[in-house]
């Protein structure tokens, strides 16, 4: 790229970042929702909470479609059009979240809602890691990826105090709403990325685009186990922590929101954090460093013998979790070669979200065999050890230009 495009790109990395952020809270915000709502939901449709937990597997499972059809799409003809319709179905799937009138078309519509949130991170990430200055991407990344915990801190506040008013459903149908001033945003304040228009001059047919993605086969295997990884990390260590705190301490609806929104605050602060500290120290090295801390945390994490303590070991394995999480829009940017960036770090992250989808319903029936404390404790264990080496076998492309090629 041109001097000019380069400056170009880096007057515009704010509307871009701002735009991957929100999409990306929106997401999580309906996400977590759910496991917010998972008790009531069980007892509405008179389920087990095993059972409802393939709720959130059938998500999980139907990400990987988003991520391959926004991904191609979003390589082909730009990151802008494909984010708005995205957005533009996350509003419909909310609404029929809202409206389901049993278990089966809960699973179905939810797999929809899977194939929005697959198709979200790709496009989002692309954009955002594109328009940012190389120096600040990491931190940028820490900002953009920690939109899944600001998400998760608005569901959470939006549970604990419209859950008793409103009621499961009604939350969902709301949760829909800000998607349209969003999608405004994005077409009036957003400008296409500089590196995507350099790189598709001229664009390649489909056959072309076809094969360019099969060259990169190696790197898809490699980001597919390393995502897997990290996604246990994530998935394992919060999709059933709300239902940890009201089975294993016995807490209500407010208490359980309040200290799960603490620990969203601690992942926003990892979050940005170690993205800096990858700016500077190495994208691997703040991956794994954010994982050895994290399992130093698991004992007041899943075995606190007080209250205090459980607050603390919450934000801090969120703050190390979703740290580790900060540097990964960069990481994964900088892997990717620029005809595929959408496409191959989005299709990968969302198949490992297939893998990972198994987390909810293994430590939900190990719990039921131990304990809930036990079963996330033994998860996070395994899943940090496997991260950390995958993270450190990989290679790493700190810094790297885009557009250059």
């Amino acid at each position: 790229m041109s001097e000019n495009e380069i400056e170009t790109t880096n007057r515009s990395h704010p509307p871009a970042v701002i735009a991957g952020f929100s999409a990306w809270l929106l997401d999580a915000f309906d996400f977590f929702l759910v496991t917010f709502c998972l008790t009531a939901m069980a007892h509405d449709f008179g389920k087990t909470v095993p059972q409802m937990s393939w709720v959130i597997a059938m998500t999980m499972i139907l990400r990987p479609v988003g991520g391959a059809l926004f991904g191609l799409l979003a390589d082909r003809y730009g990151r802008r059009i494909p984010l708005m319709i995205n957005m533009g179905f996350f509003a419909v799937a909310g609404v029929l979240t809202g409206i389901v009138p049993n278990y089966t078309a809960l699973l179905i519509v939810r797999g929809l809602f899977g194939i929005v949130m697959g198709g979200t991170w790709g496009v989002g990430a692309s954009l955002a890691m594109e328009g940012a200055p190389t120096h600040r991407r990491g931190l940028l990344s820490g900002l953009l990826q920690e939109g899944y915990a600001a998400g998760n801190v608005l569901a959470a506040g939006f549970y604990f105090f419209c859950f008793h008013s409103l009621g499961w459903r009604m939350l969902f149908i709301l949760s829909s709403v800000p998607a349209i001033p969003l999608m405004l945003y994005v077409l009036f304040f957003v400008k296409e990325s500089a590196v995507w228009k350099h790189s598709k001059t001229p664009r390649l047919t489909w056959s072309e685009q076809h094969q360019e993605v099969l060259r990169h086969w190696r790197l898809f295997v490699y980001l597919l186990i390393f995502m897997t990884a990290m996604l246990f990390a994530s998935h394992g260590t919060q999709d059933l922590y709300p239902t940890f705190l009201e089975r294993q301490w016995h807490f209500g609806p407010e208490r359980k929101a309040a200290i799960t929104a603490i620990s969203a605050v601690g992942a926003i602060l990892g979050g940005l954090v170690f993205g800096w500290f990858s700016d500077r120290a190495g994208r691997r090295r703040a991956i794994i460093t954010a994982f050895v801390l994290a399992a130093l945390v698991i004992p007041i994490w899943a075995y606190a013998p007080n209250q205090a303590l459980l607050i603390t070991g919450a934000f801090l394995m969120q703050f190390m979790v979703q740290g580790a999480w900060g540097v990964i829009p960069a990481h994964l940017s900088e892997l990717s070669p620029d005809s595929v960036r959408a496409l191959l770090p989005g299709f990968a992250y969302q198949t490992a979200g297939v893998i990972a989808s198994a987390a909810p319903p293994i430590e939900a029936l190990y719990a039921q065999k131990t304990s809930y404390g036990t079963a996330l404790a033994l998860t996070a264990i395994v899943v940090f050890v496997v991260a950390s080496v995958m993270a450190w076998l990989g290679k790493e492309r700190h810094g790297q230009r885009f557009g250059a090629a």
